[in-house]
């Protein structure tokens, strides 16, 4: 029975491969959607459901966690049906790798940096409308280094929760583990705010999604290092530094690891929805960043995940020489 470890880990590495060249095809996007579309549906239509305003705090925490555990059971059952049917299919392996390349963002997080870097190489304005897609923060105020900042520091996050993550959960808990980790992130995203509305119903969303992403968070940072040998023991200790001192359990691994990998500094003051939040500075490089720093993250990026796709098949190999 070495089927599930050493092919789990074997189709991980190739959907990640497959989603680095191919992404979602639109034609298939404009006829069907995307599973995340169809994720956030259903969040949407447990939050009208059961987010009533004005119950307890211990209420409203429950009335979260029990839309929490209605949405992994959709993401779940599903998928759990469609692996084992798979499994009786030749070639059915390729079969799963490609479904799971659907809840992989590697692709569409190159193209959507990318489009800031050819922004900014038209106008100011082009680059902040076009960072404006990939970060919660207000860009109308950021001049050119500013929005090179915004696109890097969402570069190094997301590759994290949009890229290393799911396949981690996919090689570790196959089909039905990438889908169960993007309807939780999908919900720390939608509802996991620490507003009036949603302060205790997305309680459970946010905490479980700080839970889940742990360990890609520091195994990115560590990919980010490896990506720069020639710096990696100090990028590893500013990382280590740096990391515990941002606002979020995970996102400053691959931010700070990505800021010392490039020689800059991230972090700083930020406008978001009209409200001004000073977040901490990672990072003892230059503060002002330049527009081919952005083409210097993506190889960064692009260097990590081939070292990922390359230790995925090397954990299946040992498990396959061992089995």
């Amino acid at each position: 029975m070495m089927d599930w470890p050493v092919l789990v880990f074997g189709r991980a590495a190739w959907a990640l491969l497959i989603e680095r060249f191919a992404g979602f095809p639109q034609p298939v996007f404009d006829r069907i959607s995307h599973p995340v579309v169809w994720i956030g549906k259903l969040i949407d239509w447990l939050d009208k459901q059961l987010n009533i305003q004005g119950v307890s705090p211990q209420e409203g925490r429950l009335r979260g966690a029990v839309a929490v555990a209605i949405l992994l059971a959709a993401a779940f059952v599903p998928t759990y049906y469609v692996a084992r049917f798979l499994t009786h299919l030749p070639f059915g392996w390729l079969a799963e790798a490609l479904l799971a390349t659907s809840l992989i963002a590697q692709k569409s997080l190159k193209d959507h940096v990318l489009a800031v870097y050819d922004g900014l190489g038209r106008s100011l304005a082009e680059g902040r409308q076009k960072v404006s897609l990939i970060v919660g923060r207000d860009p109308s105020q950021l001049d050119e280094s500013g929005v090179v900042r915004a696109a890097l520091e969402s570069l190094a996050e997301n590759a994290s929760d949009g890229i290393v993550a799911p396949v981690l959960w996919y090689a570790l808990l196959g089909l039905p583990g990438i889908a169960m980790y993007k309807a939780i992130n999908t919900a720390d995203s939608m509802i996991g705010h620490k507003n009036e509305k949603y302060q205790f119903f997305g309680w459970a969303a946010a905490r479980l999604d700080d839970l889940v992403n742990l360990p890609a968070s520091r195994l990115t940072g560590y990919l980010f290092a490896a990506a720069a040998p020639s710096r990696f023991r100090d990028i590893i200790e500013i990382m280590q530094r740096d990391a515990p001192k941002h606002q979020s359990p995970n996102a400053g691994w691959p931010e700070a690891a990505m800021a010392a990998a490039l020689g800059v500094r991230f972090g700083g003051p930020r406008s978001y929805h009209g409200e001004i939040v000073d977040l901490p500075y990672m990072g003892d490089g230059r503060d002002s960043i330049m527009r081919d720093d952005i083409k210097r993250g993506l190889r960064v990026v692009s260097h990590a995940m081939w070292m990922l796709f390359l230790m995925l098949l090397f954990v299946a190999f040992c498990v396959a020489a061992v089995a």
